[in-house]
């Protein structure tokens, strides 16, 4: 009996034992460590080493204890190969599941934000503050001649290629990964009704972009647009100077200017549109879609003519003929002058 009291007595403290080191097992790999109430999320960059990673976690997941996570990492040496990008931890989270995800790189993707703004620099400064990729590399993608010129574009035409709107993306795309999105996006905008669209107005897809983006210039009134865009394909098909003073601006690089001068007319730039016939070398500006589509659903009429309003309300006078736009030139000059704006 004492025997069989001692064996039982054994088992049962092996028994608890085990009982003990799996519930250890699982508070440590499986129980839910964070103390968060919503999914938060981590970005690893290139230059994170395991112990910024951990403050990261620690940071923004408020773990109970990483011990199981420190094992993990130890044994599959994950600090030799640690991978970079925006990983989620949920609530529910254990430290097995989170470690498998970043030692994986499971990522979770990011909305990218592609502006409509006036350069390429600007451009380039946005989407470095949205992805892990800094401006210097980006810039020399989108500089590079050699992989412009084979996607059909050139360092005057390439705002074209970018169709403002928000996709998803890995936080750490790298440069060419980046312009082969922007490349596959912009044949899915150009689908085949918008081509054809450009081919009823003879002009090509970078051309509409072309005049969506003086259009965009001359007017921030949605409505407006199709009328804008209007105005200057009369003037195109009559072989017309456009005479749009935000091509005038462009081509001084000066977007201060409040006002357009004689002297300004006088400049030499390929996009100077009031010496030039046609449209300037590429796009003013990335267009936004709704430029795109103004132009690709312009408004007719018979106007060639328009100058901003007196009232300043950022909208224009419109006018069939020369005389009724000196009229209207009037108005406005004379409110510049009133406010004695240069």
């Amino acid at each position: 009996m004492n025997k069989k009291k001692i064996v039982l007595s054994a088992i049962s403290v092996l028994a608890l034992i085990g009982l003990i080191f799996m519930g250890s097992v699982y508070y440590v790999f499986f129980s839910h460590q964070f103390g968060i109430d919503k999914t938060a999320y981590i970005y690893i960059d290139k230059n994170d080493n395991i112990d910024s990673v951990m403050q990261k976690i620690d940071l923004v997941g408020n773990p109970g204890n990483m011990y199981g996570f420190n094992y993990l990492s130890k044994k599959n040496n994950y600090p030799k190969h640690i991978k970079t990008g925006k990983y989620e931890i949920k609530p529910n989270d254990n430290v097995r599941y989170l470690f498998r995800k970043l030692s994986k790189g499971y990522q979770s993707p990011v909305n990218l934000t592609i502006p409509s703004v006036r350069t390429l620099d600007k451009l380039v400064k946005s989407l470095s503050k949205q992805l892990m990729i800094d401006s210097l590399e980006l810039s020399k993608v989108l500089n590079d001649s050699a992989l412009i010129s084979q996607n059909g574009y050139n360092i005057q035409t390439l705002p074209a290629l970018f169709i403002p709107n928000t996709y998803e993306v890995y936080w750490d795309i790298n440069g060419k990964d980046f312009f082969e999105r922007m490349i596959k996006e912009n044949k899915n905008f150009w689908n085949n009704d918008r081509i054809k669209k450009a081919e009823e107005l003879k002009l090509t897809p970078i051309e509409v972009s072309t005049l969506a983006s003086i259009v965009e210039e001359e007017t921030a009134n949605n409505k407006e647009k199709p009328m804008v865009a209007g105005l200057y394909l009369n003037r195109l098909k009559r072989g017309m100077l456009l005479q749009a003073d935000p091509t005038v601006k462009f081509g001084l690089q000066d977007f201060t200017l409040r006002r357009i001068l004689n002297k300004h007319l006088l400049v030499n730039s390929p996009y100077n549109t009031y010496k030039y016939a046609g449209l300037p070398p590429g796009p003013i500006r990335i267009p936004s879609i709704i430029g795109i589509e103004s132009v690709l659903n312009y408004s007719r009429h018979n106007y060639l003519y328009m100058c901003a309003k007196e009232d300043f309300s950022g909208t224009h006078n419109f006018a069939e003929n020369v005389a009724q736009h000196q009229i209207n030139a009037r108005k406005y000059q004379q409110a510049l002058n009133i406010r004695n704006i240069k």
